[in-house]
């Protein structure tokens, strides 16, 4: 992982998308409606990440970005020469009256595969790696006792440690344009997430 001191400089300039979202048709800098909850999670590459949430029943809108790193306002390229410190993040924005986050989370965690380190298949890099970036003191609790749920239920199959970074938020970047649903514009488009095969057990916490 680069180091603060050694991390691009970014900009100041935020990236815009002008176009509503492609599924839901929201804005993109729209505040949370009171009553929805945001989740912060990297899976690797973030264009079939992303469309695993937005197909998700109690799921209102979602975006990708750059989240977790050090360089503000980063653009695709720089995060990809891993001088950002940023993971490729998916937003999620949900009604937890339908879907909870123990929920989101056993998604996440069914969705990759959480003991690769810093890459997702042939996806190698610091911005591929797995982590949780969790907005309040109810989401870090519920991520952890999650994590080591799944972690038990990873090693009894056979599978290596855990690796996924759980950690209190920073900011969030948009990404450009052109990823947000990148595959219901590029439906043929590379999907580089597959699971392990291994269940999340959340039903205790209310899936």
């Amino acid at each position: 992982m680069v180091s603060a001191s050694d991390a691009l400089p970014g900009r100041p300039e935020p990236i815009e998308v002008d176009r509503p979202h492609l599924v839901f048709g929201t804005e993109f800098r729209t505040a949370v409606d009171p009553g929805h909850e945001v989740a912060y999670v990297a899976m690797g590459c973030f264009w079939g990440a992303e469309r695993l949430f937005y197909r998700l029943a109690g799921v209102v809108t979602t975006s990708v970005g750059y989240q977790g790193g050090f360089t503000p306002n980063p653009t695709y390229r720089e995060v990809c020469t891993g001088l950002t410190g940023h993971a490729e993040t998916v937003r999620v924005v949900f009604d937890p009256s339908t879907i909870s986050y123990s929920s989101i989370l056993a998604h996440f965690f069914e969705g990759h595969d959480p003991t690769q380190g810093n890459r997702q298949g042939n996806d190698v890099g610091t911005q591929y790696r797995s982590a949780i970036f969790t907005t309040s003191d109810a989401q870090l609790a519920t991520a952890t006792d999650v994590a080591a749920r799944y972690r038990d239920e990873l090693r009894a199959a056979g599978f290596g440690a855990l690796t996924t970074q759980i950690e209190t938020a920073g900011p969030f970047y948009l990404a450009e344009e052109y990823h947000q649903q990148y595959l219901e514009a590029n439906p043929n488009g590379y999907c580089g997430i597959g699971g392990t095969g291994v269940s999340c057990p959340v039903g205790l916490l209310g899936r």
